[in-house]
């Protein structure tokens, strides 16, 4: 069975998030064998009583198999803390998602993106400031990050599909629930320009409860949190407090000061938060200004481990294949088309039949985008 079936079922109790996860695996070594243990391993695990009881009674009603033949029919894409392509920036928030439910697509260039947030209610003034806000970032090729919901969330994603860019929708229920069911033409959009992304599992209703630490995920997969407008109890204020703790940047577009909407962003602006007083700041604060250069990097760079431990060699030195198979250890099969794939991406060249070196200037840019 696809070992990820077992990260789907223990993700499925509640009460076992990101801590829990970890105790299991520290204690058991696989999910696997965690799924299959008894009781008493479980409590002797970490588990409490309920969660554990909890747990006994869904592994018995549970089909792991039949939950992986829904999740493919649906062509939904579940990535787990142990997954290369987990999102790098929500994978450095504390608890990241040990589980992450991806209607659509995830693209490298999503690692560039600004969150939009703020209140169900917004005014005129708002539409129009995240109408702009969201076309520009889009046009500038960062991705726009917001939670589907009512208000400021859809203007920002349907301003950034109309402006040509990716986006998007982190959801406080499973990605195959569109909630509300009035965004769902918007979301189908976003499905083939971007991603319907959720921590939950699939059939999960949208429970008041899920929405605020859904806020968590909204800031961990961006750069910055732009607070459009907010009441002094927003629920916008819950994400823009979870990207300070994470050490992300947080904007607020300033408002009147009569204007009840622009209570907590004038109040955020009063305690720290950046004012949004010309658009290019963001880009120039979070350095996206240069976005382009790193998604031009991207397209060009290693694509896979195996391409990366290559390039990696060969950049100190000319290789002939023998040397090559003997310093990664790799099957030449592999090799061989990572090689050729290699050539045509212009990434390393043969000096001589068999003889490899990397491109230097791409080796630059690969430094650069890496530790960047």
């Amino acid at each position: 069975m696809d070992p990820k079936a077992y990260w789907i079922g223990f993700n499925k109790i509640r009460g076992i998030g990101a801590v829990r996860f970890q105790q299991l695996l520290n204690y058991f070594g696989t999910l696997e064998i965690a799924w299959n243990a008894p009781y008493e391993s479980l409590r002797q695990a970490g588990l409490g009583e309920k969660v554990t009881n909890s747990f006994i009674e869904t592994r018995r009603k549970l089909d792991l198999e039949m939950e992986i033949k829904k999740i493919i029919d649906l062509g939904i894409n579940v990535l787990t803390l142990q997954d290369e392509d987990y999102p790098r920036r929500l994978k450095e928030i504390d608890q990241p998602p040990p589980v992450f439910f991806v209607r659509g697509g995830l693209l490298p260039q999503d690692d560039w993106a600004v969150a939009i947030v703020g209140t169900r209610q917004n005014s005129v003034y708002g539409r129009q400031l995240t109408e702009e806000l969201a076309s520009f970032l889009a046009q500038n090729k960062v991705t726009v990050v917001s939670g589907l919901a009512r208000g400021i969330d859809i203007i920002a994603h349907d301003a950034a599909l109309k402006a040509g860019g990716r986006t998007l929708a982190v959801l406080g229920c499973g990605v195959d629930q569109i909630y509300p069911p009035e965004n769902r033409i918007i979301a189908e959009k976003m499905i083939n320009t971007g991603a319907l992304v959720s921590e939950y599992a699939l059939g999960t209703p949208p429970d008041g409860i899920n929405f605020p630490p859904r806020n968590r995920i909204i800031s961990g997969l961006s750069l910055a949190t732009v607070v459009m407008e907010a009441g002094e109890t927003s629920g916008a204020l819950i994400t823009s407090t979870f990207a300070a703790n994470q050490g992300r940047e947080v904007f607020a577009a300033p408002g009147n000061y009569y204007a009840p909407k622009s209570k907590g962003t004038n109040r955020l602006i009063r305690d720290g938060a950046r004012p949004l007083l010309d658009f290019n700041d963001i880009l120039e604060i979070l350095h996206l200004d240069h976005v382009e250069d790193f998604h031009f990097a991207q397209s060009v760079l290693p694509s896979d481990k195996i391409e990366k431990i290559l390039f990696e060699e060969l950049s100190n030195d000319s290789l002939h294949i023998d040397e090559i198979l003997a310093l990664t250890g790799l099957p030449i099969e592999k090799v061989s088309a990572a090689l050729v794939m290699m050539e045509l991406k212009g990434l390393v060249r043969q000096v001589n039949p068999m003889i490899y070196f990397a491109v230097k200037e791409e080796f630059g840019k690969y430094e650069e985008n890496k530790n960047g």
